[in-house]
């Protein structure tokens, strides 16, 4: 199943970013090595919030990531929200769908 977790980040996020930022992206790419986390990034103009798109058995993988990120720790986000995706096109669609 697909997931996207989406943050609502403060409008400190751009300045305080650089002081979590490394411990962020080494916790992203570590769920990317274990098949999780697909993509991720923040929204630009403006930025104002981040989506990262996981895949997992369950919803819980994707709040523990949430739980332990060094962005949600620090108060750079002020709320976040896991959504079930359910995709249908695509090489890598969870459930696809042919005409």
């Amino acid at each position: 199943m697909h997931y996207l977790l989406i943050y609502d980040v403060t409008e400190e996020y751009i300045t305080r970013r650089s002081e979590f930022r490394s411990e962020h992206l080494k916790r992203g790419w570590e769920s990317h090595s274990k098949g999780e986390l697909i993509l991720g990034g923040a929204l630009s103009d403006p930025i104002d919030q981040t989506v990262m798109l996981f895949k997992a058995e369950t919803p819980e993988v994707v709040e523990n990531f949430a739980k332990s990120d060094p962005y949600v720790l620090n108060g750079l986000v002020k709320k976040w929200i896991v959504r079930p995706w359910t995709t249908v096109i695509g090489k890598d669609a969870s459930t696809p769908v042919m005409p």
